[in-house]
């Protein structure tokens, strides 16, 4: 039997879903249906190469799908006009109704094709928008002489104190255990290795400059 299913997608870390899977079940409940089965991913909408979606067009070519439900068609891509009328056309052809619960459209009706060109034409100027807007905001940054990015998880201190404990003959792991660095920071510089003289592997140290 197909299922409902949901697809929910945002492009950054810093981003959270939660939103949109809580108004997707409050959406599919108030129509009588449950969500049974969930895509959901962490990526970029410029392309429409991407795993969770991937994997949800396979599904929908395999006759496994009757219904997905999206937050906004930008969340499927944001990519351009011609992508997003493939991408529908596509689980149209394969059976699939895409339910829209925000964008305030009926993306089944006669006039379908037109309405969803103008959203993807609507998303593909917001993501060329955002850009140019990041771009703007590093500029003024380091014009100022700030440093764009995250900020560092280690002050020049911290940093200093490591050096110094690795030239005591420190282990590279003790040293970060000691510093308090994150998992992920000590991943990284754990995972980077090179060989000493004596032939064995140690990992390279975050703090040489």
């Amino acid at each position: 039997m197909a299922k409902i299913a949901a697809y929910v997608r945002v492009s950054s870390a810093s981003q959270n879903a939660q939103t949109q899977i809580t108004a997707l079940l409050r959406a599919s409940k108030a129509r009588g249906e449950r969500i049974s089965r969930w895509y959901a991913e962490r990526f970029t909408g410029a392309t429409v190469k991407r795993p969770a979606l991937d994997r949800m067009r396979a599904d929908a070519r395999a006759g496994e799908l009757a219904r997905v439900y999206v937050y906004r068609l930008d969340r499927l891509t944001r990519s351009g006009i011609r992508d997003t009328l493939a991408l529908l056309e596509e689980l149209k052809g394969s059976g699939v109704e895409l339910v829209s619960i925000a964008d305030g459209f009926d993306l089944q009706g006669p006039a379908a094709d037109v309405v969803c060109a103008v959203l993807a034409w609507a998303a593909s100027m917001e993501r060329l928008a955002i850009g140019e807007r990041i771009r703007a905001a590093r500029a003024r940054v380091e014009a100022k002489g700030g440093r764009w990015g995250r900020p560092r998880r280690m002050s020049e201190l911290e940093r200093s104190r490591a050096r110094r404990m690795l030239a005591e003959g420190r282990s590279v792991r003790s040293v970060l255990r000691f510093c308090w660095v994150g998992t992920g920071t000590r991943t990284l510089w754990m995972g980077r290795t090179l060989c000493t003289r004596r032939g064995r592997a140690r990992a390279r140290s975050p703090f040489r400059r």
